[in-house]
């Protein structure tokens, strides 16, 4: 049986209604897709302090977790991923790729253009259906 896991991700949006973008480095597993930055759920770790922990770790600034945009299931060969995006706000600090090979700000139109990892699809799909909230 495979393994599932829980992982959370975050939609920022900027004050522009553009969205980041996180492409995976070669050395990571589904290697050079695009995804939503994020990470794994610790054990007895909510899902927003894991993801305002991961966010800092990934991208060296600090973000508040809003509310969750969508929740999706999705098998791979080797593992089963549970992926939670959370919309999100930067508190703190400028995004800064330090595991991912580069980070790009979309608008919600434009996300379609990526060749995003298979998870994170649902997500994407839903953003470019949705109308943009207004940045406060």
């Amino acid at each position: 049986m495979k393994k599932t896991v829980k992982v959370v991700a975050a939609i920022i949006e900027n004050n522009k209604e553009e969205i980041l973008c996180a492409l995976r480095s070669p050395q990571m597993t589904i290697p050079n897709m695009w995804e939503f930055p994020g990470g794994k759920v610790e054990k007895n770790e909510s899902l927003f302090s894991a993801l305002e922990r991961e966010i800092v770790e990934e991208l060296g600034c600090k973000i508040k977790a809003e509310s969750i945009c969508n929740e999706h299931t999705h098998e791979y060969d080797t593992f089963t991923i549970n992926l939670i995006t959370i919309k999100c706000r930067i508190t703190e600090g400028t995004p800064a790729a330090k595991e991912h090979s580069k980070l790009i700000w979309l608008k919600r139109e434009n996300l379609a253009s990526l060749k995003w990892a298979p998870a994170d699809i649902p997500a994407v799909e839903r953003l470019i259906r949705e109308k943009p909230v207004p940045f406060r």
